[in-house]
């Protein structure tokens, strides 16, 4: 047993340090039952330790902490909103405030506030208390426990109880930035990151914005009407590629039509394709079902193979039906509408033995 650590035990939200006991790698702390805190290593250790705490690691949650007892507070201090969570996660950080949403306008009203008192400078500083003189401190909440409590301060700002590791000032965060929020549990859920994570974050997308610029030879501020522009460029050719391949697909489908075979009173058109997208052969099947009395029984080549079949609306015939007694010829699950229906599966040896028991399917309920 340790009479004495360095390591901060994983509580309130904070995680543990990190680093080295008597060399061994500390893969946890945590408080045990009776108050002890209790360091994880792989093997006893015997007589005097070292312990070496991951510096880094530690002033990453210093620095996320503290950012997080700064944007709560002015949270309060703007909108009157209290946190009730917050998680202190690998790559960003997320408080939970009672606010029914957040606009761009006040989520940037709190980030401007923010950054304004890290530039101040403002005195991290801790008081140590108990129950009874507590009340002196106006906390943003009561505190959980009883006994001893420890209060955070940032400088005639924010009063916290508050266990967990913080920076000495606010000027050492350098720099608060809001990444997103959304609505959670009738709460609302705010991301941000902190200190290094903030700058290491801005200087990633500085540089992205950099390198778009120069491949697509323009300057960083041209980026956003360059953006629009080829937006507006890539819908509009969406558009004539759509027409142009719906013109395409029309005369393929007479092609097709023209070729049917005649069950009865319905014309089936009986085709198997390869690589061609699946949503292009639904249209191509709409298109033969358009023509009054057709019928598509169409199927796809290739390691999954589906089936699509689309019959015309004047025919009395349930394609739905059909289908759902086809595909365990190719393991196959699916369904759909008496109109429209399709399945895929994972036989494709057995595609055009599916494509032939649905024709025969057809001729049976046609009464051929």
């Amino acid at each position: 047993m340790l009479d004495q650590t360095c390591f901060y035990a994983e509580s309130g939200g904070q995680p543990s340090d990190a680093g080295t006991l008597g060399g061994q790698p500390v893969r946890g702390v945590h408080l045990g039952e009776d108050g002890a805190i209790v360091h994880l290593v792989d093997a006893p250790l015997e007589g005097s330790v070292t312990g070496r705490v991951d510096w880094a690691r530690r002033l990453d949650a210093m620095e996320q902490h503290t950012g997080q007892h700064l944007l709560s507070a002015v949270f309060v201090h703007l909108f009157g909103a209290d946190t009730v969570a917050w998680h202190l996660g690998a790559e960003a950080v997320t408080i939970d405030v009672e606010m029914d949403g957040l606009t761009a306008d006040q989520a940037e009203e709190a980030e401007l506030t923010c950054n304004r008192l890290i530039r101040a400078g403002l005195a991290v500083r801790t008081h140590l208390t108990d129950s009874d003189r507590v009340q002196q401190f106006p906390l943003r909440k009561p505190p959980a426990i009883e006994g001893e409590i420890r209060v955070v301060e940032i400088d005639g700002y924010d009063w916290a109880a508050c266990g967990g590791t913080h920076v000495r000032s606010t000027g050492e965060l350098g720099l608060l930035k809001i990444k997103a929020w959304e609505r959670y549990k009738r709460l609302t859920r705010i991301t941000f990151l902190a200190g290094q994570r903030a700058l290491r974050d801005y200087l990633s997308l500085d540089r992205m914005t950099r390198d778009l610029a120069r491949r697509l030879t323009i300057g960083v501020d041209d980026l956003p009407g360059w953006t629009d522009r080829t937006q507006e460029e890539l819908n509009s050719l969406r558009k004539r590629v759509r027409m142009q391949q719906e013109q395409l697909l029309a005369i393929e489908a007479k092609e097709l039509i023209a070729g049917a075979r005649r069950v009865g009173p319905a014309r089936v058109v009986r085709q198997s394709f390869g690589g061609r997208p699946f949503e292009e052969l639904r249209l191509l099947a709409g298109m033969v079902a358009a023509e009054p009395g057709c019928v598509a029984v169409f199927g796809t080549r290739g390691a999954v193979p589906q089936l699509i079949l689309h019959r015309a609306v004047d025919l009395r015939l349930d394609v739905g039906k059909i289908i759902r007694e086809v595909l365990p010829l190719i393991n196959g699950k699916g369904g759909g509408s008496p109109v429209q229906a399709q399945g895929g599966g994972s036989r494709p040896e057995q595609l055009e033995a599916a494509l032939d028991a649905a024709v025969e399917q057809i001729a049976r309920a046609l009464g051929r």
